[in-house]
């Protein structure tokens, strides 16, 4: 779930310094559009520039990465300080375009940045996005950052191997990085054949910056990718593009006028940097590349053949920043929809019922529950006042004066997504990471409804939530999830890629054992085991047939009984959204895998398959 930026100046550089009075103005866009999209990477941050026409021996390319506690303060400070420094000491040069190219690193007219949200691999500078693939030749440079998960990483490795390659590693982003940059180099050679018998390899060199194409690139380069990807690359010579998966798993977004382009991960930061209306604001489709020449042109080109688009759901519920206002809309119908099933769990009784919601990514879906039970409200009011004559005083009062209780009970101290914390630190995290607010429930009265966004393995509930929520004495909590059960491992973008992980596939396995159905598990795993001799282990998701005996309902309530430890004295019931209103809210959206288990690609059903044979064999490695 990593984000990407992308800022392309399209007037000469001088421009910017002379309107915006620095020669930081792209430096400082870039800045805002990663400070905006901090949701997106925690772990990491890099950013990268491309100068334009640079002479020979002046270096035109530069790269920061960091790692530290706040690296996106840390990159910019240091990208800031050559500023300011060469500012203090040559304050006469300031407006010297040919000076300040030559001397200040970030004074370029292409930036690339990327935040990295690292769950797989160390948390090592050398991790961090982009990578650069440089050479002599300006146009066989690629500087290349991505949000990717690629699923088919041994098939790419054995086919740079086919091309002659030798890759020093095996992960995806460095195959990424070398399949592209191969191709680039392919068609480089090819422009040089064209041209060698009648130019000198000086002008060879500006004839190929000016013909390379670089959807053909991305063509050749792309085709035998599977999963989700949007990746950002400048060649060296200034052109580049973002170029998006042909299900449009991942994100991406691009804003151009007559002085910039600029492309992201998320609207609220293209919006917010730039100032402009959302409807300005365009989406890359899925199978197209945004291409923007070494003059500044932009095109919107197909590289690949287009496919059903399955765009995140899991952006929508959780990720994405919700002040985008489509995913503001889309949470708010969220939580209005679970209103039917939160009212007959508590008995539609209100008066003796508190709502809240934990952590604050859920805040948008817990108003559109409470506008939905403002809504129910209303309702019960006509019906009582109208339907049933009522005209006690003391009746109408207590009918009109009954609204929603509404508290703040659940405190997120720190701002840490535990479910894709490291195994080693998850437990001590969500242990501490949640207080309470004390003296507002009715001891052994009131039933406590918090919604969550997603309850993905159930460790912070079982080992935090509940037990800060029990010592308020409540007669019941009700857990309420937005997001449907999460059944299946993602390897598109967070990376859930181990089944025994999950809470509902934890309640599957102790239903299955409960109905003397466990042979059904060793079904499973024999079938797999033959799919996967044969070759056709991506022909299905086979892991669907464990949940199949069994309904929504039970399943939920199966993962009450294992979040609920023995010392929670308050009865405990869990309600998951349904697959069905999660595509009323988010109709646009379709990509539910993490539910359903209808993976887009083949590459999906691999990677589920491979996962539960790794759980039945008790190995911890990663499906993919």
């Amino acid at each position: 779930m990593c984000g990407i930026a992308l800022v392309r100046l399209k007037k000469p550089f001088e421009y910017y310094i002379e309107k915006y009075g620095t020669p930081a103005y792209g430096a400082r866009k870039m800045y805002l559009l990663m400070h905006k999209q901090h949701n997106r990477g925690q772990n990491g941050v890099g950013v990268a520039c491309t100068k334009l026409d640079m002479p020979a021996g002046q270096q035109y390319m530069y790269r920061y990465r960091s790692v530290k506690d706040q690296p996106i303060e840390d990159i910019f400070g240091k990208v800031n300080e050559k500023f300011r420094s060469y500012a203090k000491k040559s304050p006469k040069k300031q407006k010297d375009l040919k000076w300040l190219k030559e001397n200040v690193p970030f004074a370029a007219e292409v930036l690339m940045g990327h935040l990295r949200y690292g769950t797989h691999g160390g948390n090592r500078k050398d991790n961090c996005h982009p990578f650069l693939r440089q050479n002599n030749w300006r146009t066989r440079n690629l500087t290349l950052a991505g949000n990717f998960n690629l699923t088919n990483v041994d098939e790419l490795f054995n086919k740079l191997i086919e091309l002659g390659q030798h890759p020093k590693e095996k992960v995806d982003t460095v195959l990424v990085m070398e399949k592209i940059g191969h191709f680039l180099d392919e068609v480089n050679q090819e422009i040089f054949d064209q041209h060698k018998q009648d130019y000198s390899n000086a002008d060879i060199s500006k004839i190929i910056e000016e013909k390379l194409d670089i959807r053909r690139v991305l063509e050749r380069a792309c085709r035998d990718f599977d999963g989700g990807y949007t990746m950002a690359g400048i060649i060296g010579h200034g052109a580049s593009f973002i170029a998006r998966d042909p299900h449009g798993i991942r994100p991406a977004y691009y804003y151009a006028d007559d002085e910039v382009v600029v492309a992201a991960s998320e609207k609220p930061a293209i919006k917010t940097a730039f100032n402009v209306d959302y409807d300005q604001i365009q989406e890359v489709p899925p199978a197209h590349a945004l291409i923007i020449d070494k003059k500044g042109e932009h095109t919107i080109e197909q590289f690949i053949e287009p496919k059903p688009q399955k765009s995140c759901t899991f952006e929508r519920i959780y990720f994405s920043r919700g002040s985008d206002p489509e995913i503001y809309t889309e949470r708010k119908k969220l939580g209005a929809l679970l209103v039917p099933q939160v009212l007959k769990a508590i008995d539609y009784d209100l008066e003796n019922t508190v709502f809240s919601f934990i952590p604050n990514t859920s805040e948008t879906s817990f108003l559109g529950l409470m506008q939905g039970m403002e809504k129910y409200l209303g309702e019960y009011r006509r019906k009582k006042i109208i339907e049933d004559k009522v005209t006690d005083p003391a009746a109408l009062e207590k009918i009109l004066s009954l609204v929603p209780r509404v508290e703040k009970l659940a405190i997120k101290d720190a701002k840490l997504r535990t479910f894709i914390a490291d195994d080693a630190h998850r437990d001590d995290l969500v242990a501490h990471v949640y207080d309470t607010t004390y003296e507002v429930v009715k001891k052994g009265v009131d039933t406590l409804v918090l919604i969550d966004d997603s309850i993905v393995r159930g460790t912070t509930l079982e080992k935090s939530i509940l037990r800060i929520l029990d010592k308020l004495s409540p007669k019941k909590i009700i857990i309420v999830s937005s997001a449907p059960q999460i059944r299946f491992p993602d390897c598109y973008g967070i990376d859930m890629s181990k089944m025994g992980a999950f809470v509902a596939f934890r309640a599957v396995t102790a239903l299955l054992k409960e109905r003397n159905k466990e042979n059904l598990m060793d079904e499973v795993f024999d079938k797999i085991n033959y799919k996967i001799y044969n070759g056709e282990d991506h022909e299905d998701n086979f892991v669907k047939e464990l949940y199949a005996p069994f309904t929504d309902e039970e399943v939920s309530k199966k993962i009450a009984e294992i979040v609920r430890s023995h010392d929670i004295k308050a009865e405990v019931e869990v309600i998951y959204q349904t697959v069905e209103n999660l595509h009323k809210a988010c109709p646009k959206h379709e990509g539910d895998w993490y539910f359903t288990g209808n993976y887009p690609t083949h590459g999906g059903n691999r990677v589920v398959n491979k996962s539960f044979v790794n759980y039945m064999k008790g190995s911890l490695e990663r499906a993919y």
